[in-house]
């Protein structure tokens, strides 16, 4: 008698990840997922429409398996060889590559605790366990906890995620220097912070950093991200990756967001003007915000009758969710059980969120 296959012990009690809520219907105001609130350069839509008219056969043949216009194009960017660079189906692609390499059984992964919950989650599918290193309540990076955490892979978010604080490239860098294993700057949401990391794999081996097209160039759709490494780690990484990971399409909407540096940057400029108004609108409001370096800010809401608490970011949020704006909460954490994650987006969309969230403080 058959009896159903069983997975690997270890997937049976893994808890997946779980993504922002997806809104079912019109009228949501999505703040949730860290989206960006404005379209992709023209020139995205453009070039997808001139390769699919120009050759009618592109759709039937495989993309490029290595992604090399796009790793030219991300190398003229940063001044790399493209033999430096990975492309990834989005940057979890390449941090999910990372970890099958650098990881396994014997060997975990390390991580700032808070940051990115998908690190825990890649690791436990590979079977690794996992170090966190404790951010302190003043937002400090300790570089001797992260190298004594004897990790051979350790990831830091910067700026972080949930938490929106950023490090400084003279703090990565010399926790770069005293890391014997590969570090791995994940730079998200770098494009909205003052500075980055992207030159510190030319001159440390070790260090990997990822970046990605969902955030600041407003590609969260098409799937793309990147590793900046050196040719050994880029070297094992394309062993690893799947031999068509990134689709043609895809490819060509890369491209074509990355040359048009000018549109990026106009709407960066505009999300850090309105990540400005409103933390300032919310402080005055009562509510206490964390330092952001990112496209969001990470709040602690406060009313009349309601002072910081775990339980007053969960009234809050589900006053928010009754007026049809999705925000986020991390109840699992002490530095972030008392707050909300809040995505920046248009100004019309923080107006709405601000007469909702002055509504519920007052209330």
């Amino acid at each position: 008698m058959s009896s159903e296959p069983l997975p690997n012990p270890h997937i049976v009690s893994l808890k997946g990840y779980v993504p922002g809520e997806q809104p079912q219907g019109g009228g949501w105001i999505k703040l949730n997922t860290n989206e960006n609130p404005y379209p992709p350069s023209p020139r995205v839509v453009e070039a997808i429409k001139k390769h699919l008219e120009t050759d009618g056969t592109a759709l039937r043949l495989y993309p490029s398996p290595d992604s090399a216009p796009l790793r030219k194009t991300i190398a003229a960017l940063h001044g790399y060889h493209a033999d430096n660079i990975v492309v990834g189906n989005g940057s979890d692609d390449i941090l999910n590559l990372l970890v099958r390499s650098y990881a396994d059984l014997n060997r975990p992964i390390g991580l700032l605790d808070p940051s990115y919950s998908l690190y825990p989650v890649i690791a436990a599918i590979q079977g690794a366990s996992v170090v966190k290193v404790p951010i302190t309540p003043d937002f400090s990076l300790d570089i001797n906890a992260v190298v004594n955490c004897r990790a051979p892979i350790f990831f830091l978010t910067n700026p972080n995620a949930p938490l929106g604080i950023s490090f400084s490239a003279k703090q990565v860098e010399e926790l770069a220097q005293a890391f014997s294993g590969i570090l791995v700057v994940d730079e998200a949401y770098a494009d909205f912070a003052e500075e980055d990391c992207t030159q510190l794999p030319l001159k440390y081996p070790n260090v990997v950093v990822t970046r990605t097209l969902s955030k600041s160039y407003s590609l969260a759709g098409m799937r793309v991200g990147y590793a900046l490494c050196s040719l050994k780690v880029a070297e094992i990484l394309h062993r690893v990756r799947d031999s068509y990971n990134v689709d043609r399409l895809a490819q060509v909407a890369a491209v074509a967001a990355l040359e048009d540096r000018e549109w990026v940057q106009k709407n960066i400029e505009k999300i850090k003007a309105t990540r400005t108004r409103l933390i300032s609108e919310l402080t005055q409001l009562g509510w206490k915000i964390n330092p952001s370096s990112g496209n969001f800010i990470l709040a602690k809401p406060r009313g009349k009758t309601h002072e910081f608490s775990s339980a007053t970011a969960e009234s809050a949020f589900n006053f928010l969710k009754e007026h049809k704006i999705l925000v986020r909460c991390f109840p699992h954490h002490p530095l972030t059980e008392k707050s909300l994650r809040i995505t920046v987006g248009t100004d019309a969309e923080m107006d709405a969120f601000l007469k909702a969230a002055r509504a519920w403080s007052e209330g």
